[in-house]
C-alpha cells in the first residue's frame, strides 16, 4: 500500500505540532495516514487509498460521513450566521429537542466538548451534595479534565498526565466496572458526591454492563444520597434515540453528552439532568456566586451547531437507524467470535449495539482490568496493522475497538470478518 504522501505530510507536521497529530489516539506507527476526504463509511487518504472506516470520527458519526440531511442543514444555516454571541431561537429549539429525547433531561446547558461537559457535571454534583469525593470506573474515559484524568490506563495507579496536582486527583476514587459488591464497600467507607460511569466502557474496550449493574448503581446511589452521572458522550443517541439510559432502562441524575448530539463534525457537549440540580447554574435564582455553579463559553450553543444538532436529533428520533446499526454490531461480534474459535485464537469480542471491542485475552473481559491483565498486546498490534494494510481503519492498536454507522452495510461487515480470518490463519493457536 502506497502512503508516501502521508509520510511527507508527517515530516512536515512533526515540525509544527507534537507527534504530527492533534490527538495521540490518531497516531499510528511508523506514521499516521492523512485523510483527504470522506463519504459514507469510507475515508480516502492523500495517496488515494480508500479505507472502510470503523472509527467514524471517534464514534460521533452515527449516520456516517456527510449524510445528505446534515449537509442540507449546514447549507441552510451557514449564511444566517455562524456565531451570534447572544441568545437565539435555534438554541431554544435545540434544548427542547434534547429534553424531549433524553429520559433524564429536565433541563440542559451546552458546552463545546465532552470534556467540558464532564467538568461541569462534577462541579454540579459537588455543589448539590456539598461533598467532594467522586467515584469513576477503572478504564473509564471522560476527557482531559484533571479530576477525571486518573485510572484510565492499566494498571490504573498513576495519573494520566504530567502536570496534574495531587490536589486535583486525591478525591477521585477508582471503582471496578461490573462489580457492585466492591463498589458498595467503597461507598460505605466514603461519602461520594457522585459516581460517573460510561454505561458501556468506550475507550476501555467497549465493555457492556452486566445485567443489573446499572440498576444496582442507581440503587446504591439512592441509598447513599450520591448522584449518578452517565457519561453518554459515546452512547448518547448511538444505542437508541434516548441513549443508553433508554436502552437499559436506568435513569441517572445527570447526563453528559457530546459527539453525536451535534450531528457529527461540529464541536459540542452538553450537561442535562434533574431540574433541581441544573438550576444551580441559574444566576437569576442564585445571586450569591458561592451558592451557584458557573457555566459559560464563547462558542456555546452557536447557531451552526444548534441548528444542525436539532435537525440531526430529529433524524435520530425517527428510530430507523438503530435496528440497522445494532444488527450489524451483533453480526460483527458473532462473526469475529466464530473466526477466533475456528482458528484457536485467544481473543473475544465485547460490546452492545453498534459498539464492538476486540480483546486478545484468554477469557472475555467484564471490566477494563480483565481486558488488560494477560492481554497479548503484540498480537493486538499485529491485528491492527493487518487491518490497516487491508484498508480497514480501527483504533486503537493495543485495544482494538470499533463503531458502526448507518452508512455501513453487511458487505463491509463481511469484509472485516474475512480479513480477520486471513489474519487468524497466519496466527493459528496463538
Amino acid at each position: 500500500m502506497e502512503t508516501e504522501n502521508s509520510r511527507k505530510l508527517y515530516e512536515r507536521a512533526i515540525k509544527v505540532t507534537p507527534a504530527g497529530v492533534s490527538y495521540a489516539i490518531r497516531y499510528f506507527e511508523p506514521y499516521p495516514i492523512y485523510i483527504k476526504r470522506a463519504s459514507g463509511c469510507r475515508v480516502y487518504d492523500v495517496d488515494g487509498n480508500e479505507y472502510i472506516d470503523y472509527w467514524v470520527g471517534h464514534g460521533a458519526l452515527i449516520m456516517g460521513h456527510n449524510p445528505p440531511v446534515m449537509i442540507k442543514a449546514l447549507k441552510g444555516i451557514i449564511e444566517v450566521g455562524t456565531h451570534f454571541g447572544l441568545p437565539h431561537e435555534y438554541e431554544v429549539e435545540y434544548a427542547e429537542q434534547v429534553v424531549k429525547m433524553v429520559p433524564s433531561a429536565e433541563m440542559v446547558r451546552f458546552t463545546n466538548s465532552g470534556t467540558e461537559a464532564n467538568m461541569y457535571a462534577i462541579r454540579l454534583a459537588r455543589a448539590y451534595t456539598k461533598r467532594v469525593k467522586i467515584g469513576k470506573m477503572e478504564g473509564g474515559w471522560h476527557g482531559g479534565y484533571d479530576a477525571l484524568h486518573v485510572a484510565v490506563n492499566y494498571p490504573f495507579e498513576k495519573p494520566e498526565s504530567a502536570g496534574l496536582t495531587e490536589g486535583a486527583t486525591k478525591d477521585t476514587i477508582p471503582l471496578p466496572f461490573n462489580d457492585l459488591e466492591t463498589i458498595s464497600k467503597i461507598m460505605k467507607e466514603n461519602e461520594l458526591a457522585c459516581i460517573i460511569v460510561e454505561p458501556i466502557l468506550g475507550a476501555g474496550g467497549c465493555i457492556p454492563p452486566e445485567d443489573g449493574f446499572l440498576q444496582g448503581l442507581r440503587e446504591l446511589c439512592n441509598d447513599y444520597d450520591t448522584l449518578l452521572i452517565f457519561d453518554e458522550v459515546i452512547t448518547g443517541f448511538r444505542l437508541s434515540p434516548g441513549g443508553a439510559q433508554q436502552y437499559y432502562g436506568v435513569k441517572p441524575d445527570i447526563t453528559v453528552l457530546g459527539k453525536a448530539v451535534g450531528g457529527g463534525g461540529l464541536s459540542i457537549g452538553a450537561i442535562c439532568g434533574r431540574r433541581d440540580i441544573m438550576e444551580l447554574i441559574d444566576h437569576t435564582k442564585y445571586k450569591d456566586k458561592s451558592e451557584r455553579v458557573f457555566h459559560g463559553g464563547t462558542y456555546t450553543a452557536n447557531p451552526l451547531v444548534s441548528y444542525v444538532g436539532t435537525i440531526m436529533l430529529r433524524e435520530y428520533e425517527k428510530g430507523y437507524i438503530y435496528p440497522h446499526i445494532n444488527k450489524l454490531g451483533e453480526k460483527l461480534r458473532n462473526g469475529l467470535e466464530e473466526v477466533f474459535e475456528k482458528y484457536n485464537i485467544d481473543a473475544h469480542t465485547t460490546g452492545d449495539g453498534s459498539m464492538v471491542g476486540i480483546h486478545f485475552t484468554k477469557k472475555k473481559p467484564r471490566n477494563a482490568r480483565e481486558a488488560n491483565e494477560g492481554k497479548n498486546e503484540e498480537l493486538a498490534k499485529e491485528y491492527h496493522r493487518f487491518l490497516l494494510e487491508n484498508k480497514i481503519i480501527m483504533v486503537k492498536p493495543t485495544l482494538p475497538h470499533t463503531f458502526i454507522s448507518y452508512a455501513h452495510t453487511e458487505k463491509e461487515i463481511q469484509q472485516i470478518i474475512e480479513v480477520t480470518e486471513e489474519f487468524a490463519k497466519k496466527h493459528r493457536g496463538k
